[in-house]
């Protein structure tokens, strides 16, 4: 297997900011996408959605990319890529990339880089501010066999890929379809029977308003001592706010020890507790599908009551969560504090009603569920053919491969 730098193999350029400052309001608010280092961290494989866009005057002092740009940061967020699906600007901390069709597959490349993430970050370490220059991206020689086995490595990658993002959309509608059902019935309140049922100065007879501390005890975790190796690397979830962004929480990716629990706050929380990030006042709620622990930017609600079970939880605390969080931003302090939580009132249902929707939603939860572990299953499986396929050590010369239909569109595009 040969290898080749990237400019080797097609255009490698920055993006355009030449605009200083670069926040000026003047440049934002049009129609052209302005994608930054965190919209394509934030992108598992092809860039679909971006935070800010740029006007005329934006686009004049910077370069619209075509579709199928290969974005790589090269600040902040490093060795972060994806793929461009609709043409867009960005500023100089990205690094475009072009292929060239006859010589390399552009998924291929994805991978590749993907492969060597750690390898780009190390060399990007400064005394300063990490940073990789175009320089530093070139100096590096990649892997990249025939052109045909390039297209056979992305195409068994891709197979992942696609039934990941498959049943990342599936989720979605779950997810989005289970939210409606509690607005429904519990924001505008036409739950089953609404039509007959009482109102007492506008709320269903047998529901009460209550404090967030009269239904829940709250509690937050902690974080066991650094200057003890022995805190650490045990069996025990231990889970930060980053790790709260999705409907479940499973494993974490830093565990304590027993020692580590007892030796600090940090709690215990049995699965199927809820739980919020409080620092930063970002809206990241969880259900935990396992036993875990929490670091102290972490609130658990445990129900003092029964019934008040974690689907229901779940969107009962994601809801009001929006509103302490404006407060939050409202007061001298911007994050949330158990104090502030606890006082929170809820208006929350009568045992019956919170029984009929989970007999609808505890169906989709389950679902949900499942789509997330083969998910999990999914990447582990693909983390580990990566190297291998990218290294040659998993040959793929003599495999007959059917492209999936994403490499296929891909091609006709480019």
């Amino acid at each position: 297997m040969n290898k080749f730098k990237l400019n080797e193999l097609g255009s490698v350029n920055r993006g355009k900011s030449k605009h200083r400052p670069r926040n000026d309001p003047a440049l934002y608010g049009g129609e052209y996408p302005f994608i930054q280092t965190g919209d394509v961290k934030h992108s598992p494989f092809y860039l679909t959605s971006h935070t800010q866009t740029y006007n005329e005057k934006g686009l004049e002092q910077s370069k619209l990319w075509p579709i199928n740009t290969l974005c790589i940061t090269i600040a902040a967020n490093i060795a972060e890529t994806a793929i461009l699906t609709y043409p867009a600007c960005f500023p100089d901390s990205i690094i475009g990339f072009i292929p060239d069709p006859k010589k390399t597959d552009l998924k291929y490349i994805k991978y590749c880089l993907d492969t060597f993430k750690l390898q780009m970050q190390l060399i990007s370490q400064g005394t300063t501010q990490d940073n990789m220059s175009v320089e530093k991206l070139l100096s590096i020689d990649f892997p990249i066999p025939e052109l045909d086995e390039q297209k056979k490595v992305a195409a068994i990658l891709s197979s992942y890929d696609d039934l990941i993002e498959n049943n990342k959309k599936r989720i979605m509608m779950l997810e989005n379809t289970a939210e409606e059902i509690y607005r429904e019935w519990f924001v505008r309140f036409r739950f089953p029977g609404f039509r007959k049922a009482e109102f007492v100065k506008g709320i269903p007879k047998g529901w009460d308003i209550k404090k967030i501390d009269d239904a829940f005890k709250t509690s937050s975790g902690g974080t066991p001592s650094r200057k003890n190796e022995a805190n650490y690397g045990g069996n025990i979830n231990w889970l930060k706010t980053g790790e709260l962004k999705n409907i479940f929480a499973f494993e974490s990716k830093e565990k304590i020890s027993e020692q580590g629990l007892e030796s600090s706050s940090a709690k215990l929380f049995p699965t199927n507790t809820v739980v919020i990030a409080m620092y930063c006042a970002m809206p990241d709620i969880t259900i935990l599908s396992e036993e875990s622990s929490t670091n102290q930017a972490c609130c658990a609600f445990l129900p003092k009551e029964e019934y008040l079970t974690c689907t229901y939880t779940y969107y009962l605390i994601k809801f009001v969560q929006t509103h302490m969080i404006q407060y939050a931003h409202g007061a001298a302090q911007q994050n949330l504090s158990q104090d502030l939580i606890k006082n929170f009132n809820l208006l929350v249902a009568d045992k019956d009603t919170i029984e009929a929707f989970d007999k609808i939603i505890n169906p989709f939860f389950d679902q949900i569920r499942v789509l997330m572990k083969q998910n999990r299953n999914l990447n582990n499986t693909k983390s580990n053919l990566l190297p291998l396929l990218i290294s040659g050590k998993l040959s793929v010369e003599d495999l007959d491969i059917q492209f999936p239909p994403s490499m296929l569109n891909i091609e006709e595009s480019i």
